[in-house]
């Protein structure tokens, strides 16, 4: 396992009676947007289920499935030069990779950034969120957490892989 790999993960984050619950997935999944999109079907979920996945100290992508509407956030679009599931995101919403010619010196999200918005998380707030340069992924998907309710069982479930 490499380096970048040590820190990769995927979780689904679900509501259960009332309650948030979270349940990591298999790691391979943080190359695997189709598979990821699969496993967050396959979970009960009152409102749908939600998929957070961090990809080394570099990005993390958020997927919501509620039915067959399938939304789909990046926090970074310059991820998709060096990261099979960033470009793979890019691909999903129908947006140009970035060439290695383009400034990519600016974190910029892309997707559907009203993703969290009737859980109480704005554009705006995301969009903060994911452009905090001080930040690990890991981090800012705790922020989202704390934001929607779910921190603790998120990182509780993200202890568990120490």
């Amino acid at each position: 396992m490499t380096d970048s790999e040590a820190t990769d993960f995927a979780v689904v984050v679900f509501r259960e009676e009332s309650r948030w619950e979270t349940e990591l997935l298999p790691v391979r999944l943080t190359e695997d947007l189709d598979g990821l999109i699969h496993a967050l079907r396959q979970m009960p979920g009152f409102g749908g289920t939600i998929g957070l996945v961090a990809v080394g100290d570099d990005f993390f992508v958020a997927i919501r499935v509620l039915g067959e509407e399938v939304m789909v956030f990046l926090s970074d679009v310059t991820a998709s030069v060096e990261w099979v599931l960033a470009r793979q995101v890019l691909e999903y919403l129908d947006i140009e990779v970035p060439d290695d010619d383009d400034d990519l010196d600016q974190v910029l999200p892309v997707g559907d950034m009203s993703i969290f918005t009737d859980l109480g998380l704005d554009e705006m707030e995301l969009g903060a969120i994911s452009g905090d340069l001080e930040a690990f992924p890991d981090e800012m998907l705790i922020s989202i957490g704390e934001k929607l309710g779910f921190a603790i069982p998120l990182e509780r479930a993200l202890d568990s892989l120490a």
